[in-house]
Order: structure tokens, then C-alpha cells, then sequence
């Protein structure tokens, strides 16, 4: 039986990459098994990183998820907190949903999701 698998081992490391490709798809399929397990089991370890990361959370990006009906007074405001020019403020504004402000603050977060729900805008903190 030592002889056996010895002489398996020295098959096996004799194929080829595309041979050795070629042989693990047919024995999953023979055996009905995925050598993508692995992949999901990293992508389930990875899941409970940002759960910790949303704790603790000091940059905030402040989305504009609409303009909802009153879009002029949306640009507007939209002109004022980023500094941006008219056509600009327009485009970012039609655009949405868009990103207003990346990486503030808390504070200036929700100082700026005010304002644009004061003028009229949908605004989501993420």
C-alpha cells in the first residue's frame, strides 16, 4: 500500500500546472465538493471587522442621497459648504446620490446634514 501512494505522490508532482488545474476540477466534481470554502471563511472573518470599525467611527462621509423639491436652495447650500461654483454645485447636486463632504467629523457631519435638510435634500451619514 506505501508502494502505492509513493508512486501516486511521484504522479501527481510530475503533472503539469494546467494537468494539475484540470484534475482538481474533475475531483470536485466527482466528489461534489468547491475549493472555494476557504474564500468564505475569509470573507466571514472579514465580515465582523467593520462591525467593530462602526463603534469607533470619527470620519464620516455626508452623502447627498436626493435633492428632493426644492433644488435651487439644495445648490445653494451645497455652494456654501463645499465652495464649489455654480455649474459644479449643480452637477454634484443632479448627480446624486454623491458624497457633499468626505472624511469630517462628527459634528461637522450632522452640522452639515442639517443645512442640506434645511434646504431641502435628503442626506445620509455614512
Amino acid at each position: 500500500m506505501a508502494a502505492d501512494l509513493a508512486k501516486l505522490v511521484d504522479d501527481l508532482s510530475a503533472l503539469t500546472v494546467l494537468e494539475a488545474s484540470e484534475l482538481s476540477k474533475m475531483l470536485e466534481e466527482k466528489w461534489g465538493v468547491s475549493a472555494a470554502a476557504p474564500v468564505a471563511v475569509a470573507a466571514a472573518a472579514g465580515g465582523a471587522a467593520p462591525a467593530a470599525a462602526a463603534e469607533e467611527k470619527t470620519e464620516f462621509d455626508v452623502i447627498l442621497a436626493s435633492f428632493g423639491d426644492n433644488k435651487i436652495n439644495v445648490i445653494k447650500e451645497v455652494r456654501a459648504i463645499t465652495g464649489l461654483g455654480l455649474g459644479e454645485a449643480k452637477a454634484l447636486v443632479e448627480g446624486a446620490p454623491k458624497a457633499v463632504k468626505e472624511a469630517v467629523s462628527k459634528a461637522e457631519a450632522e452640522d452639515i446634514k442639517k443645512k442640506l435638510e434645511d434646504a431641502g435634500a435628503k442626506v445620509e451619514l455614512k
